[in-house]
């Protein structure tokens, strides 16, 4: 959960945006990474060199049974192992039920349920125009810019492309999307995804984003990115000052559960925001992670602390590797039913399923219409009590409307009627 209490901080300013830097930042390190220097653990090239993407790393930091090692050896020859170190500190190392250890270990199911899913549910391949560059809505586009991130959530729902190694978009691959964008008035929304594209550059993101907002019928640019949960150091006021240069920008973040809500979290979160760039929450309902009432409305209330808006909640996507994570529907359902009415509307996220065979994204809510006619309909609210609500009749708009013109040809000077 959020400290309130964050670090003392000093100002910078960057194109008129106030960012709030801290001075010292840190964490729970447990521990393994208590010799770190200070100076290391803020330098977000510093996580990112230092990723564990190996058994033999791994077991030198956590508790692993003769077992579990056997199992992960044996996933990740199909399903890589990488995770910050900022990241791993957040695990509990004696919970083997911790969450963020259950978001970023491998273990065995990832490969016995293999069967279970698709490599591509979304059909991202089929709606790809040109390579990197999917269009299936209308008047949106998601650029998939690198397969790269600094952790491999074990839920992810592009996990197909782990096994091609890392890579980022080529020049001559870039420009195919840009010209596709260019000659297509209808994209007024561009998504920039990964992998996580905040791997980039600094220099290197604005090179693209520049580009994309030199497109005069391109009006939003949104990034996908899971640094604030994963990196928060990689949040740093040159990137905000580029971000803040090239609104309106948005940015979608993923955090699953309250304790990726960090002190860190929540400043990288503010120093975005400084920039004038809003920041959404889109979490994945996970099984044994955060498929509660109680631990979605402590998430949703950290985020709304730190600023940020719960705004998905997505049911697990049908990806192969990933069926022991997903829950039932109706959990889902039932969650948005716990939250709503418990608190405020601002905490409670839309929950939905993205369709197989690219069918898009579809809201699911609990069922409140018992019964709807022409007259009235029967609503049941969140406490369960039952309430008739007269329907309007369009019908009814023009005979009052006459009767009101009846009225007024009446009337006398004074507002008398005769």
């Amino acid at each position: 959960m959020i400290n309130s209490s964050l670090p003392p901080a000093k100002e910078t300013s960057t194109n008129n945006v106030a960012l709030v830097l801290p001075e010292t930042i840190s964490t729970s390190r447990h521990r393994f990474f208590r010799n770190v220097p200070e100076s290391s653990w803020k330098d977000w090239k510093w996580q990112f060199r230092n990723r564990i993407t190996s058994l033999e790393q791994l077991v030198r930091l956590i508790s692993l049974s003769a077992e579990e090692q056997a199992h992960i050896s044996s996933v990740i020859r199909r399903y890589p192992l990488s995770i910050t170190p900022y990241y791993l500190s957040l695990v509990n190392p004696d919970d083997p039920d911790d969450p963020i250890r259950k978001q970023a270990v491998p273990c065995i199911q990832e490969i016995s349920m293999r069967s279970l899913g698709f490599e591509d549910p979304l059909a991202e391949k089929e709606n790809s125009v040109v390579p990197g560059l999917v269009h299936r809505y209308p008047d949106r586009a998601l650029i998939v810019l690198t397969d790269i991130c600094p952790v491999l959530c074990r839920h992810c729902n592009r996990k197909r492309e782990w096994r091609h190694g890392a890579w980022t978009r080529t020049v001559a691959e870039i420009e195919a999307m840009l010209d596709y964008l260019r000659r297509h008035d209808e994209v007024r929304d561009v998504i920039i995804s990964g992998g996580d594209p905040l791997t980039l550059s600094t220099a290197k993101l604005e090179a693209i984003i520049s580009r994309i907002r030199a497109i005069k019928h391109i009006e939003i640019i949104r990034i996908g990115s899971r640094f604030p949960a994963v990196l928060p150091q990689r949040i740093d006021a040159d990137l905000c000052d580029m971000l803040s240069k090239y609104g309106p920008i948005w940015l979608n973040t993923h955090f699953n559960h309250p304790n990726e809500v960090t002190p860190e979290a929540a400043v990288a979160c503010d120093c975005i925001l400084r920039a004038g760039v809003p920041v959404n929450n889109q979490a994945v309902l996970l099984r044994g992670i955060n498929d509660s009432v109680a631990t979605q409305t402590r998430l949703c209330h950290a985020l709304l602390k730190a600023k940020v808006r719960p705004y998905y909640l997505f049911q697990c996507d049908e990806v192969q590797g990933t069926e022991h994570l997903r829950t039932p529907v109706e959990t889902g359902i039932k969650i948005i039913q716990g939250m709503r009415g418990h608190t405020s509307g601002l905490a409670v996220p839309n929950f939905a399923i993205d369709l197989v065979d690219g069918g898009g994204k579809v809201t699911l809510q609990p069922d409140y219409v018992l019964s709807m006619r022409k007259a009235d309909l029967l609503l049941k609210n969140y406490e369960g009590k039952v309430f008739r609500y007269r329907n309007p009749n369009p019908q009814s708009r023009t005979v009052a409307t006459s009767a009101v013109s009846g009225v007024v040809d009446n009337l006398t000077a004074d507002g008398i009627v005769k």
